[in-house]
């Protein structure tokens, strides 16, 4: 490995000792990306990439995602905030991020990865976490994973939301309810060779099992995935540079005042391989 990391987490989180010009030199994007895959999640300090910066960082790991474009130069970033003026689009769905999810549970491929940085923090709350889906998984006992490896799960907007906003209006409830479902593999098989479970808030139900059982499994599996040992707390400093694998990983933000103005950058990478199971 060409770069210098340190474990922040026993089974997830490394943060790298590099410099801004190191990162966007993209020399060592190869074992950044290699190290991001084996452990979930890198944070580097004092980075303080502006908007450019970070973008060329990006396209260094991967196939940046650009959105829809409004204004030169805004390629591929989105603005995390609770602002509807900043982010109109966005924001209207933001408070279901305080529960734990993957990104992209409604697309046949998921993102691969996500960069982010603060340009604003709250005083209170706000601080990520990270859970290991692939360590989950790994530490099932073989006979139960075998069981899961032939379920298929159904992916909703509502079932993502909804916990989160049981006062939901009719209206929203509607909006949520229009979005497409989407069925995946309860456990990934990489082409890495790697499993990893494909949990999220989003998971609505099992396939072709009974409604009771399957709130069961899926409760039961999440508070299994979101254990002390598989979770990275991330205490969030401005200059931060954060990254991680999302088709291995789940997220979560703790609640913070939406009227904070916190505000962090997030520049996204397209999926490089569909959910696949068994078979």
């Amino acid at each position: 490995m060409g770069i210098e990391a340190v474990d922040i987490a026993p089974r997830i989180g490394s943060e790298l000792k590099i410099t801004k010009d190191a990162l966007l030199s993209g020399e060592h994007a190869q074992d950044i990306r290699a190290l991001l895959v084996e452990r979930g999640v890198l944070v580097a300090r004092g980075i303080h990439f502006t908007d450019d910066e970070q973008r060329a960082f990006a396209r260094s790991l991967g196939d940046l995602r650009l959105g829809t474009v409004k204004q030169e130069g805004e390629e591929g970033l989105m603005r995390v905030t609770f602002d509807k003026k900043v982010n109109p689009e966005y924001a209207q769905f933001f408070f279901g991020s305080q529960l734990w999810h993957m990104d992209g549970t409604y697309e046949e491929v998921p993102p691969f990865a996500t960069i982010l940085t603060p340009r604003k923090l709250s005083e209170t709350g706000g601080q990520t976490h990270f859970a290991n889906n692939y360590a989950a998984y790994e530490d099932l006992p073989a006979s139960e994973q075998a069981e899961l490896d032939r379920l298929q799960v159904v992916h909703t907007m509502q079932a993502a939301l909804f916990p989160a906003k049981r006062d939901c209006t009719v209206e929203e409830f509607a909006l949520w309810s229009s979005y497409p479902n989407r069925v995946h593999p309860l456990v990934w098989h990489h082409k890495s060779g790697r499993k990893s479970l494909v949990l999220s808030t989003s998971a609505s139900h099992v396939v072709g099992m009974h409604p009771a059982d399957s709130v069961y499994l899926l409760q039961r599996l999440m508070v299994h995935a979101t254990q002390d040992k598989y979770v990275y707390r991330h205490d969030w400093q401005m200059g931060d540079l954060l990254i991680w694998d999302n088709t291995g990983t789940m997220h979560r933000v703790l609640p913070f005042p939406e009227d904070s103005g916190r505000q962090l950058h997030r520049f996204t990478l397209n999926g490089e391989e569909p959910v696949q199971g068994v078979g």
